[in-house]
């Protein structure tokens, strides 16, 4: 487990460690989530939504009580329509080109 702590202009740093292993560089953007006890804190995705997650659209700390969001362990079917082998490939392409 890892300390940090909060700046003067309310920022955290990430441990080098944990930005590494999940190559977040300079610039990712991400979601936060208030659960109640403590936030969740998610990396914008370049996929368009799915039912598998909470859409991109949802607002930075979600105005929903804890209580309407699916548990994280609950499995899911997705069942959006699927994307062509274009489509992953430009997301793919598109994500690679941030971490260049």
């Amino acid at each position: 487990m890892e300390t940090v702590m909060l700046g003067n202009q309310g920022q955290l740093v990430l441990p080098k460690v944990i930005r590494d292993s999940y190559q977040w560089r300079e610039g990712s953007k991400f979601f936060l989530w208030d659960m109640g006890g403590g936030i969740m804190i998610k990396p914008v995705s370049p996929f368009p939504a799915s039912q598998l997650e909470p859409p991109d659209t949802l607002q930075p700390i979600s105005p929903f009580p804890v209580s309407q969001l699916e548990p994280l362990d609950t499995p899911s079917v997705y069942q959006g329509t699927p994307l062509s082998i274009e489509d992953m490939e430009k997301a793919i392409d598109i994500e690679a080109g941030k971490h260049k």
